[in-house]
């Protein structure tokens, strides 16, 4: 994003409205930090600007990423999903992407509120790859991968800064707390932050094994959760 100079009036209307604080105030006015700035539109779709000084340019490769997995209403061509992983989780009951005994993981990679860059989110990726998972090949972040076996990802990337990048990932019951202990190892070297998804299927008596794995292993699940009623027809049992 860009702000006109010419037509910017400094009144910092659309300071508040950046979620990575790139919308910096100095002696020359208002201007955003391109280095900061994720592409997210936030400051134009507000519409706090009422000179209309703040422009969308046309991005070419591979800022476009920015936009990509920032703005939630880009759609990413490879998987058709609008935002930044898969539809998985809200249609699991048509998909089966989920099964009964497994557990899925989405690592929100600089959620909430903080941004974070395709090297960070390397780090944490190989981390992962090294106790053996398989990345979700549905998940936008995948095509990105240079060697998704070691968790790398493409080079000429690593220092484009995201909103947010998800990793998806599912493994048996079992593995929970080699899981969730890795991650936990991961996140002390980190200058960012994220956030986890702990995806479950219930059993048919309504109980979730999912949340005695993850309390066997001395993790405490949040009380917010998301619930999909199951109401549609599925592929898969």
């Amino acid at each position: 994003m860009l702000i006109d100079q010419d037509t910017c009036i400094a009144c910092e209307s659309c300071v508040p409205y950046c979620p990575v604080e790139a919308i910096v105030i100095s002696d020359d006015g208002v201007d955003i930090d391109q280095d900061l700035c994720v592409e997210c539109g936030v400051c134009l779709r507000s519409a706090a600007c009422t000179v209309e000084a703040i422009l969308e340019p046309d991005l070419k490769w591979p800022r476009t990423l920015r936009s990509l997995f920032s703005n939630p209403i880009t759609v990413f061509e490879e998987t058709g999903v609008a935002g930044r992983g898969t539809d998985e989780v809200k249609s699991n009951d048509v998909t089966g992407r989920y099964k009964r005994g497994e557990v899925g993981f989405g690592i929100e990679m600089g959620r909430p509120g903080t941004g974070t860059t395709f090297r960070q989110v390397q780090q944490v990726a190989e981390v992962i790859a090294a106790i053996g998972v398989e990345f979700e090949k549905q998940n936008p972040l995948t095509t990105l991968f240079s060697d998704p076996g070691s968790g790398k990802i493409r080079e000429d990337i690593l220092n484009e800064r995201v909103l947010t990048a998800i990793i998806e990932f599912s493994v048996s019951m079992d593995r929970v707390g080699e899981v969730l202990e890795t991650m936990e190892r991961a996140a002390a070297k980190l200058d960012t932050v994220f956030s986890v998804d702990y995806i479950s299927r219930p059993d048919t008596d309504g109980s979730i094994p999912a949340i005695e794995a993850a309390r066997q292993s001395g993790y405490r699940l949040s009380d917010h959760v998301k619930i999909c009623a199951g109401l549609g027809r599925p592929k898969i049992d």
